[in-house]
C-alpha cells in the first residue's frame, strides 16, 4: 500500500477516538524512582507524612511522570499502520495537568486522531488528541495535543 492511499485512509479517521490504553497504577515505588532519575525530590512526591498535611492528602505522582507513561500506553493504544517502521516522538502543541494523580492510583491514555499531514516521502505527521483519564475522578489528570511521526519504509 503506498503512503498517499495511508493517507487518505487516515484523513477519513479525524476526530475518531483510535485507540484507549491499559490502565497503569503510579504507585509510590514508581513515583520515587522518578524522582531518583530526574532529581525533583519535592516533598508532594517522596514524603507521605509531609504530603498528607497538604490539600492532596498524600503524595502525588509528578506531572512528568504521569507525561511520560504516554509513550508506554500509546502503543497498547494505537495500532501501526501498514508498512509503518516506527512511531517518532515528535513533541506537543499543549499539555495540561488538571488533576494530581495520587500514588496508588491508576491511569489510562486516550487517543483520538485530529490531524493527519504528509510530512516527507516517508512519514507522516499525527496530531492526537491525549486525554489521561484517572481512576476514580470525572476529571482527567492530562489534556494534550501530541505530535507524532509515523515513518515508513
Amino acid at each position: 500500500m503506498n503512503l498517499q492511499t495511508i493517507l487518505e485512509q487516515e484523513r477519513s479517521r479525524i476526530g475518531e477516538k483510535i485507540g484507549v490504553s491499559s490502565w497503569h497504577t503510579l504507585d509510590q515505588e514508581r513515583i520515587s524512582a522518578f524522582a531518583d532519575v530526574t532529581g525533583d525530590h519535592q516533598f508532594i512526591h517522596v514524603d507521605p507524612d509531609s504530603a498528607s498535611k497538604t490539600p492532596f492528602g498524600g503524595t502525588i505522582a509528578h506531572g512528568f511522570l504521569t507525561l511520560s507513561l504516554c509513550a508506554t500506553m500509546a502503543p497498547e493504544a494505537i495500532k501501526p499502520l501498514p508498512g509503518q517502521l516506527m512511531f517518532i516522538n515528535y513533541g506537543f502543541e499543549k499539555a495540561r495537568f488538571l488533576t494530581p494523580v495520587p500514588a496508588g492510583k491508576a491511569i489510562r491514555a486516550h487517543f483520538t486522531l485530529q490531524d493527519v499531514k504528509l510530512r516527507s516521502e516517508t512519514q507522516l505527521l499525527h496530531t492526537l488528541g491525549l486525554e489521561v483519564e484517572l481512576e476514580g475522578s470525572e476529571k482527567p489528570a492530562i489534556v494534550a495535543t501530541w505530535l507524532s511521526l509515523a515513518v515508513f519504509g
